[in-house]
């Protein structure tokens, strides 16, 4: 079984129009919406692929119910902890010429609930697979992934880990079977600039010597780059279409690389799937679909 946490989930409102003026009333061309949060995309794509996952987390409110229909109506088993108060969050996505932000906070998240989340740790066993993505709510320590992670740290279990700064440093001591830094990441966990793939691939042997088993370095328009456990180095680059959107792009390309490994044991060959999906979001309106990452997946060499 993959087990995917989300601490902060959300629903994503995405809003296009052709000029944002501050200030002013602006009108939207389209907008649409969907569920958010690192953790539950990768269960969403990893659903597209045809595998299953349980999606653990924190909901509450009205928008935290909607996040768990719109994952049933997905086949996604959801099993989240529900809060009594506040609402899960509301993040704004804004297109236009350039792409903004606005991510809401989410509710508080007490001991007592974050005790529950870890018991549902469970039901973890050998051979499993544990995502972890994201990043931390302000209301919940700063060592709640350590706290996640030695839960799970006695049982032989792939883990994946989609965070950074210190979450990622602090996580390596549990040998993670996966990370995904991208170039500005890991320029800042090593407090230097990133000039060269040179300067990738030593900076991603550091991380390797410090615990990673695999690091996938995003290198946003310019592909990515796998250094893998047996010192091979794999490049993709990125396809030439249009880029609709890049939310969930790096979630996705996760979400292929554990469902590649799953099914062949290949770094490569999970590699390219990971590729293939992270691309297929990027030419999506939202999350893409089996369809378009099958079609992506055949053009790429």
């Amino acid at each position: 079984m993959i087990y995917t946490f989300t601490l902060n989930p959300s629903i994503d409102y995405t809003v296009r129009l052709e000029n944002f003026t501050a200030g002013i009333t602006n009108r939207t061309t389209s907008e649409e919406y969907c569920i958010g949060g690192k953790g539950i995309n990768v269960s969403c794509i990893l659903s597209e692929l045809g595998i299953k996952s349980k999606a653990l987390g924190f909901t509450a409110g009205f928008t935290g119910k909607a996040i768990e229909e719109e994952l049933a109506a997905k086949g996604i088993d959801a099993d989240f902890i529900r809060l009594k108060d506040g609402f899960s969050r509301i993040n704004i996505k804004l297109r236009s010429k350039e792409e903004s932000e606005i991510n809401g906070q989410g509710p508080k998240i007490g001991s007592e609930e974050f005790n529950r989340l870890l018991e549902k740790t469970d039901s973890v066993t050998d051979g499993d697979t544990v995502v972890i993505a994201g990043s931390i709510p302000s209301s919940l320590p700063d060592d709640t992934y350590e706290k996640i992670l030695e839960q799970i740290s006695r049982k032989d279990v792939r883990i994946v880990i989609d965070a950074s700064g210190k979450l990622l440093i602090n996580s390596l001591k549990y040998r993670p079977f996966l990370i995904k830094p991208n170039k500005q990441e890991l320029s800042e966990i090593f407090h230097t600039e990133i000039r060269s793939e040179a300067d990738i691939e030593k900076y991603a042997s550091e991380l390797r010597k410090s615990g990673a088993e695999n690091v996938i370095v995003s290198l946003g328009g310019d592909g990515a780059i796998l250094f893998d456990k047996t010192g091979k180095q794999h490049r993709s680059g990125v396809l030439k279409e249009k880029v609709i959107g890049t939310v969930g792009a790096g979630d996705s390309m996760v979400a292929g690389f554990i469902a590649g490994y799953e099914k062949t044991d290949d770094f490569a060959y999970a590699f390219k799937l990971g590729t293939a999906c992270g691309n297929a979001t990027a030419f999506s309106d939202g999350l893409a679909k089996k369809a378009k990452i099958d079609e992506i997946f055949n053009k790429i060499n």
